[in-house]
């Protein structure tokens, strides 16, 4: 039943993305800093960041319009992407623009202000048609690596919001903050290997069950997916973290 409900929410929320698609544009958050202006995606970034020292990568799995539109993908091209030396390429964008973000506020013009709104007309992005030549092409972008690849291949290698919850998850396990995450007992593990048929990161959850590492993954989304497959419950949702032994 979680799962059902998480992909309902996670569709739902692709097809808000015509909606909501500013509110997470790494351009306009650019194009905002040069007049000074806090805008939409700025707020939303940092909440990303912010939420996920207590929630992990929750957002990907639960609410992204961009993991609704791969796991719908899904349908075409069900094979795990591979995890190898791509998923840095995120990496690499994301801190290229942030430091774009940077310099282009420090050379701005005009006093700081706050405007959730900004370029939006009343909160929505795309209200013309002009804008759906950047809708599609924002859809196409993200739909193109999952078909060719597998399984949310553009969370892998190209989005430019995951960096914002790996460094916020890493920063809440540092400071040994209560984070949500997926603990693993591998005693009672039988080694069927569910877990990893229905990982829609494709990750080798079994293998990180052995090893008792799963829940400190920088690609985990925490779906739980893994967690309602398997048949022994050798994987829940958790808080707290336990010292390794």
């Amino acid at each position: 039943m979680r799962q059902k409900i998480r992909k309902a929410m996670i569709i739902f929320s692709f097809i808000l993305f015509p909606v909501t698609i500013w509110y997470f544009s790494p351009y306009l958050i650019i194009q905002a800093a040069s007049e000074h202006i806090i805008n939409g995606s700025f707020i939303v970034f940092l909440s990303m960041l912010v939420l996920s020292v207590f929630f992990g990568r929750v957002w990907c799995g639960y609410l992204c319009p961009a993991g609704g539109i791969q796991e719908c993908m899904a349908l075409c091209n069900d094979r795990p992407a591979k995890q190898n030396k791509r998923d840095r390429i995120k990496l690499v964008i994301w801190s290229i623009w942030i430091i774009a973000v940077i310099v282009v506020f420090i050379f701005g013009k005009n006093d700081v202000t706050i405007d959730p709104f900004y370029m939006t007309d009343h909160g929505i992005s795309v209200s013309d048609i002009g804008n759906y030549v950047i809708y599609y092409g924002v859809v196409f972008l993200l739909v193109i690596p999952a078909v060719v690849h597998g399984k949310r291949a553009s969370c892998h290698y190209i989005c430019w919001m995951a960096p914002f919850m790996m460094i916020g998850s890493r920063i809440g396990r540092k400071l040994k903050i209560p984070q949500l995450h997926i603990k693993a007992d591998k005693d009672m593990c039988v080694y069927c290997k569910r877990c990893n048929k229905v990982c829609p990161m494709g990750l080798d959850v079994n293998q990180m069950v052995l090893k008792e590492e799963n829940h400190r993954c920088s690609e985990c989304i925490q779906c739980g997916a893994c967690v309602d497959e398997c048949p022994k419950k050798a994987l829940k949702y958790a808080m707290r973290w336990e010292k390794r032994s």
